[in-house]
């Protein structure tokens, strides 16, 4: 009797299960290789750019090739010496995703704690991170101690550390390197472009231990372009000289500040800037009043007073309305646009008819409001004509309230427009002596030049050249320079005829030398207060503005100071003793010839 096809012990069920499961497992290695294969057609085809891109990265290393800065070198007489000096120190960099914490943290707290630039908790919270800047500017002999310790995964990378070895000789002028190696303030800032250079870059194939290949044909080299060593027309001993002796003066004075510029009238060229108080680059981080880092000479506006009549004085004489004989009848004051203006200096022997040379020597108000009048036509009254030809002087000639284009950063001030805004003739009367304007030091002391020089403009330079193979080079377009003729040579004889003749009626017994002439201007300046000119005379500010040169030659220097102090009184008399020590000071250090 036949057994029935269900029975459990039939041997034909077990063959087909088995069968089942290699046709399944046929099925998944063949599912898995179609996967497999797409994917790779994926990878080669449609993603090709990008695996490519990606092995290319993992293969290549990209290094910056850092430019060398320029360095900056003063004048010591005829030879350029350094003033600033790049110094060799290093970057401690690591990769954060190889680089262990606490191995870093041990070596930046045992040898590197002043150099540390980076909290290094967010160094390892950062996502993404490979390359990390954690310490600058360490020393060798710090790093030799590191390298000691045989740290894993943490590079050093070789960089220039700013050195001033002169300290704080003509800081403000100057200025530092912050720890980014950017320029702030002085020549460090205004021309950071060309003493930074421009760095260059490093493309190159690397093997798996990251070992540069010198095979591949992208492999790229870009040279860095190392930065410009720029000489500086200022002379090392006159500058340490200049501001010795305003420091010396204001310890002796009420004056808290004092700013001080020597320049060669015939050139332009700077020989001195001083700020006084200045600080150390070299430890700019510890500077407490940040108002040292200023330029005053270049970057502070302000109203040098009686100074300023210098230039409304030539601008009448330059005209043909005026000479040093013109009188006028001077009552100790004048009223304009309904508004009192007064003479400083009230005697009885000036009072009535005086001349133009007396005015300008007791600095009297009422006379540089009469050369305005003058430029107008009208010795009666200010009027339109005056205040536009007085404007086209100083703005357009003597280019005040603007730009000198020297090569540092330097702010415009303002000369108010003759034409526009309330009691424009009481505003031009201030301007003559040197208030209701806003002019810098650098303006004004170039704008005398003018005056003195024989009439001619010449802008300002604090750039000898660029050192090249111990030489001096000449770099040119580093900013416009302006030569031009102003005023006539008669006016400037005119000018500093009674320049001269301020000096030699108020001879302080300090300059006594035959052979040699002196002449300049002071000025004392009200200070705004609460929005208005502080007529109690509490605080001022004290300018003087001279030229010194032998007897019977075009003058060679022209020295410009500045003196001043919060709630203190200080007059152009006080800053005229200054100028007398710069004067003696620079014909002995200069060993200026007398006239024989």
């Amino acid at each position: 009797m036949a057994m029935p096809r269900n029975n459990i012990n039939s041997p034909v069920e077990p063959v087909i299960s088995t069968k089942r499961r290699l046709n399944i497992l046929k099925f998944l290695v063949f599912a898995a290789l179609a996967i497999i294969t797409l994917r790779l057609l994926f990878i080669q085809i449609i993603e090709h750019d990008f695996w490519i891109a990606r092995a290319d990265k993992e293969h290549t290393i990209l290094e910056t090739i850092t430019a060398r800065r320029g360095e900056i070198y003063m004048m010591d007489h005829n030879e350029p010496v350094a003033a600033v000096l790049n110094q060799t120190t290093y970057q401690i960099v690591i990769d954060p995703t190889v680089t262990k914490k606490e191995d870093i943290q041990h070596i930046l707290e045992t040898y590197a704690k002043d150099y540390t630039v980076t909290n290094l908790d967010e160094v390892y919270s950062t996502e993404g991170l490979r390359y990390s800047i954690v310490a600058k500017n360490v020393p060798r002999t710090i790093i030799e101690e590191i390298a000691k310790e045989n740290p894993s995964a943490i590079w050093f990378k070789k960089t220039n550390q700013r050195v001033y070895p002169e300290g704080d000789l003509g800081s403000a002028m100057l200025g530092f390197i912050n720890t980014d190696g950017v320029g702030q303030y002085g020549i460090e800032s205004s021309l950071n472009d060309i003493l930074s250079g421009k760095d260059g870059l490093l493309k190159t194939t690397a093997d798996v231990n990251s070992v540069a290949l010198s095979i591949g044909n992208d492999n790229v080299k870009i040279p860095a372009e190392d930065g410009k060593d720029l000489v500086l027309s200022i002379d090392r001993g006159l500058e340490r000289g200049t501001e010795e002796i305003a420091a010396k003066h204001i310890e002796k004075t009420p004056a808290t500040n004092a700013a001080a510029l020597i320049m060669n009238p015939n050139t332009g060229e700077v020989l001195t800037m001083a700020s006084v108080p200045n600080y150390d680059p070299n430890h700019y981080s510890e500077v407490k009043d940040a108002s040292v880092f200023i330029n005053q000479v270049t970057e502070v506006p302000y109203e040098p007073a009686s100074v300023c009549k210098s230039f409304a004085f030539s601008a009448a004489i330059n005209e043909g309305v005026m000479t040093a004989d013109t009188t006028y009848f001077n009552q100790g004051y004048e009223i304009v646009d309904g508004w009192e203006i007064k003479n400083a200096e009230q005697r009885a022997s000036l009072y009535g008819t005086i001349d133009m040379r007396t005015a300008l020597y007791w600095s009297l108000n009422t006379g540089s409001i009469y050369a305005l009048k003058l430029l107008g036509g009208n010795p009666a009254a200010i009027n339109q004509t005056g205040r536009e030809k007085l404007y086209d002087y100083y703005y357009n000639k003597f280019r005040l309230g603007q730009a000198t284009e020297i090569e540092l950063n330097e702010a415009e001030g303002f000369i108010p427009d003759p034409n526009e805004g309330w009691g424009r003739d009481s505003a031009y009367a201030n301007i003559t002596f040197g208030q209701n304007l806003g002019i810098t030091m650098i303006q004004t002391a170039t704008a005398y030049s003018a005056v003195i020089n024989g009439g001619t403009y010449h802008s300002p330079t604090i750039i000898k050249g660029e050192l090249v193979n111990d030489e001096i080079v000449p770099l040119e377009n580093i900013t416009k320079k302006v030569n031009e003729k102003i005023l006539s040579d008669e006016t400037s004889a005119t000018m500093r005829d009674m320049f001269v003749n301020n000096r030699s009626y108020k001879k302080q017994g300090k300059i006594d030398r035959d052979g040699y002439q002196i002449g300049g201007k002071s000025g004392t300046a009200q200070v705004i207060k609460n929005g208005a000119y502080d007529d109690t005379m509490s605080e001022t500010v004290g300018t003087y503005i001279g030229f010194v040169g032998a007897e019977g030659e075009l003058p060679k220097y022209v020295i410009m100071v500045k003196m001043w102090g919060e709630g203190q009184y200080v007059d152009g008399q006080i800053a005229s003793y200054l100028f007398d020590d710069l004067s003696n000071y620079l014909i002995d250090y200069l060993k200026i010839k007398p006239k024989v």
